[in-house]
């Protein structure tokens, strides 16, 4: 047994590798290092006072005389960065903070040659931008790797332009994968090779050569490397240079929902087996409307792919082809049902918020811990309301009700109750009364603040 075990130790300690430094022979002449300047602008702040008959006051004159009326003038502001060549005939791949109102843009090659660059595209929703220098000769690039072949723990190597000290190789490995940071579209590679500033842009290797990440953050308390870095996954990055290349701009699949994660107790009032999905909490004009989607539907899966939670659905809708008609499965009054949605173009969308007609008569009640109103044209300019709003005016909330914990506050508009629409407070207590014949523990409520919807399940037990 203590035979078998140190063989497997031994083979396992052969994966990994004598020396980087064959890799980094091989990708160096791709890697680049950027240089930016920009033009500051002149500070509109006053001038030194200096008080009259001061033995400065002449150097100060001279000084504002020389500089402006502020003493300031427009400066040149430089920042540096990395990036990486993807084609011999120049294009660059680095991330959009680098370059980001840059008016010029240098690049510095291994072998210690300069050229000018032009920005062909920018994305801030992932921070990558694309590049392109005319060069006399082909130049050395390096070609994108398959990230999702990434395993957590497969070795990874970083180059770069850290701290603007030249160029520079650190190795690691994959620490984790499928971070995100902040955008809609993010899949980040986490990893603990050394990246500090100035490496944003640059690529994060395989041990084949190939690019599997974009370098674009650290995660720091004090602005230097603590091994916890992030790199844009390639299967992402790959896919938007390709739009900017091809389009010098992005173009994302548009749905046209607004969407929440499932929750169990959403599950439960919805009437779902599992808890997973997307709830589509609004239907503005657009594909999916137009295809018969509603308020209240649970995307189960979207172009045969099935849909864990809206994350996921976001970023798979956003990588889909725009014009492409695709099949989504939905979960609507206890069974599934496929429409077909042809995508649009999520830049070119615009979201109108729909709105009810009618009105009632003045009415409060105090329900699930929610003091509501019936909607009036009073509480329609109070809450800087469309003029056919409609719904209950949530007029107060107990701060020891369920409704408190799950955040809603006075002010909120609820719209429907059970997936059907409320005006009143008799047609709240309605669904209230459906939903315990139906056997239900809970009743879905769509939730309306400052024109954002998102769906609550409120406990019907004790209520």
């Amino acid at each position: 047994m203590a035979f078998v075990i140190a063989q497997a130790l031994t083979a396992a300690a052969q994966s990994r590798p004598d020396t980087f430094a064959d890799l980094a022979e091989k990708v160096s002449p791709a890697v680049v290092n950027i240089t930016t300047s920009t033009t500051v602008a002149a500070s509109t702040e006053p001038g030194p006072i200096v008080p009259e008959g001061s033995p400065f006051e002449d150097f100060f004159r001279d000084f504002m005389d020389r500089n402006g009326p502020n003493g300031q003038s427009p400066r040149r502001s430089q920042a540096l960065g990395s990036g990486f060549v993807i084609s011999e005939d120049g294009f660059i791949v680095t991330n959009n903070h680098v370059i980001q109102g840059a008016d010029e843009v240098l690049i510095e090659f291994f072998e210690g040659f300069e050229l000018d660059a032009k920005i062909i595209g920018t994305d801030p929703n992932t921070d990558l931008a694309l590049l392109k220098v005319d060069s006399d000769k082909p130049l050395k690039f390096v070609s994108w790797g398959d990230s999702e072949a990434a395993r957590v723990g497969d070795w990874v190597m970083a180059m770069g332009n850290p701290l603007g000290q030249g160029f520079s190789v650190s190795a690691g490995i994959v620490s984790a994968r499928g971070r995100a940071l902040s955008g809609s579209y993010d899949d980040y590679i986490q990893t603990d090779a050394a990246i500090n500033r100035g490496n944003s842009g640059g690529p994060l290797f395989n041990l084949s050569g190939e690019v599997i990440g974009v370098n674009t953050a650290i995660l720091s308390p004090n602005g230097g490397s603590i091994g916890i870095g992030f790199a844009m996954s390639s299967r992402v990055a790959e896919n938007v240079i390709a739009q900017l290349r091809d389009f010098g701009e992005t173009r994302r699949g548009w749905l046209g929902v607004r969407i929440q994660d499932v929750t169990d107790d959403l599950a439960e009032g919805l009437g779902l087996a599992e808890v997973r999905g997307a709830l589509v909490t609004d239907v503005p004009e657009g594909p999916a409307l137009e295809a018969g989607m509603e308020a209240g539907d649970v995307i189960l899966s979207f172009d045969g792919v099935e849909v864990d939670d809206t994350r996921s659905l976001v970023r798979q809708v956003g990588e889909t082809t725009v014009g492409k008609e695709v099949r989504v499965l939905v979960f609507r009054d206890g069974k599934t049902e496929t429409l077909r949605v042809t995508l649009g173009r999520r830049e070119d969308a615009e979201r109108p918020i729909p709105a009810s007609v009618n009105s009632t008569d003045p009415v409060t009640g105090d329900i699930l811990g929610l003091t509501v109103s019936n909607m009036t044209d009073e509480l329609r300019e109070q809450l800087g309301l469309s003029d056919d709003a409609e719904g209950l005016v949530v007029a107060d909330v107990a701060e020891d009700s369920e409704a408190y914990e799950k955040g809603l506050r006075a002010g909120d508009l609820i719209t429907e109750a059970g997936q059907e629409k409320v005006a009143s407070v008799k047609d709240l207590e309605d669904r209230i009364e459906e939903a315990r014949e139906a056997g239900r523990k809970s009743l879905l409520l769509l939730v309306r603040r400052d024109g954002d919807p998102r769906f609550v399940a409120l406990s019907l037990e004790d209520s």
